[in-house]
């Protein structure tokens, strides 16, 4: 098995990306991409636990992409040489996250909540905080019954507690990710909340500015949908991915090397996308220490 769509805690995951990385060889996955929210800060302890297990390791990001009414996410897989410029928009991005953090905490605090700061970091394990770590808050405080429930009713779009997070205009995401070697993923497509009949439109004009391929198997999406992700991909000519979008207990219904419908994600998938196929890990990378 592999997984090319994973997080930890340097952002919001809760295992450290050395855990992540055992917790992946015991189950026996073979290649796996780290795709923390706006941040390579776990990459290189990522990338030496994963030497030490033999599992081939893809550097990797997932970045917000400015847009309405759903949510953009997009992916770079194989990030191996990132550019002063990439360097210098993720350390921007992680600042308008920690605004975002302290916004939710006042519409918290608002709502009659007793909560600061120091508590949500407190649970992120003195990392990056997200609306995972928020969410197991709420569970602790008994307002909600478990994670589910406290995006349903407080943290997802549209609902009390939400915050949008500022995100990158789409192209200059490109750019950046390209400049740095990265290979670009439109991640779990059906959150940018567009219809079928304007999907297969919309993602050919996203390929004709540059995006990659598309996360088509997904958990958050059934195996009907994701089949025919696949098939609109395939239609196109795009790389098609296949992630579990682990977040250890903080979502603890996603599983590593497990997508839609409990589906093992098999190495086919790492072979349809050519650029990472064909090598090994560089002799030199970037994030060793």
């Amino acid at each position: 098995m592999i997984d090319l769509h994973t997080h930890s805690t340097a952002s919001d995951g809760s295992l450290s990306p050395t855990a992540l990385v055992h917790a992946a060889a015991e189950q026996d996955i073979t290649v796996l991409a780290l795709t923390d929210h706006d941040t390579l800060a776990g990459v290189s302890e990522a990338e030496q636990a994963a030497k030490q297990k033999d599992i081939r390791f893809i550097p990797g990001i997932e970045i917000e992409i400015s847009w309405e009414p759903g949510e953009f996410h997009l992916l770079g897989l194989d990030v191996s040489k990132p550019s002063p410029a990439f360097t210098e928009t993720i350390t921007e991005l992680a600042q308008k996250r920690q605004a975002r953090n302290l916004a939710i905490i006042e519409r918290m605090q608002e709502a009659g909540i007793t909560v600061q700061y120091e508590d949500i970091l407190t649970l992120s394990g003195g990392h990056s905080v997200g609306r995972p770590h928020f969410a197991s808050f709420l569970v602790n405080q008994h307002i909600v019954k478990n994670h589910e429930q406290a995006f349903e009713k407080y943290l997802a779009k549209g609902k009390p507690f939400y915050v949008p997070r500022e995100g990158l205009d789409f192209q200059r995401a490109l750019t950046l990710i390209k400049e740095s070697g990265g290979i670009t993923v439109l991640a779990h497509p059906m959150s940018l909340y567009v219809s079928w009949g304007k999907l297969p439109s919309l993602i050919r004009n996203f390929q004709e500015q540059g995006l990659d391929g598309i996360e088509a198997w997904h958990p958050a999406a059934t195996p009907r949908v994701c089949k025919r992700l696949e098939e609109l991909g395939r239609l196109l000519n795009m790389y098609i991915t296949a992630g579990s979008d682990f977040h250890g207990a903080n979502r603890p219904d996603r599983k590593l090397g497990i997508t839609s419908g409990g589906r093992n994600i098999s190495e086919a998938f790492l072979e349809a996308i050519p650029p990472l196929a064909e090598g090994a890990l560089r002799a030199a990378s970037p994030y060793q220490v």
